[in-house]
């Protein structure tokens, strides 16, 4: 009986559940409009990412994703599957991914950033590689640091 109660947990094993990865990948917006189309996508990724114990942090401006994703290996395999099958026209381009010892994120973030003149000086000045904002131009470390730092004034706003 012994064996019978400890053959589920070695089942998660035997597939990387007990391993969180953390997945960042960058992508511009070429099919979605800015409105309803691409509101709805991101209320079905809520909820799928939800669904799959999946956190997310992701930035949207100028038509261009930077999106950071952490679950247990088989959950990002799965929906990074589901991302190049049903979103092939955003050509996403993954620049991290790698093993963590914890979540970095709380739920399903998303900041727009505006074209404002502080928002752009802050991309531009802290992170981009050229005069306009260009995830494409930034290198992984430079990505990673941004998401850090955009979303670390969203959560601590919310303490």
């Amino acid at each position: 009986m012994t064996t019978m109660t400890s053959q589920p947990s070695e089942d998660r094993k035997r597939h990387g559940e007990h391993i969180l990865i953390n997945m960042t990948y960058i992508a511009k917006n070429v099919d979605l409009d800015s409105g309803i189309e691409l509101t709805r996508a991101l209320e079905y990724w809520r909820r799928y990412f939800e669904e799959n114990d999946i956190v997310s942090a992701l930035v949207i401006s100028e038509g261009y994703f930077v999106q950071s994703f952490q679950g247990t290996r088989p959950a990002i395999s799965t929906a990074l599957a589901k991302i190049l099958d049903e979103h092939s026209t955003i050509f996403p381009n993954i620049v991290n991914i790698g093993e963590i010892e914890s979540r970095q994120w709380n739920g399903f973030l998303i900041k727009h950033l505006t074209s404002s003149v502080e928002d752009e000086e802050y991309a531009l000045k802290n992170f981009s590689a050229g005069s306009d904002y260009n995830p494409y131009l930034m290198t992984s470390a430079q990505i990673e640091s941004f998401l850090a730092a955009i979303f670390e004034e969203v959560e601590s706003s919310k303490s």
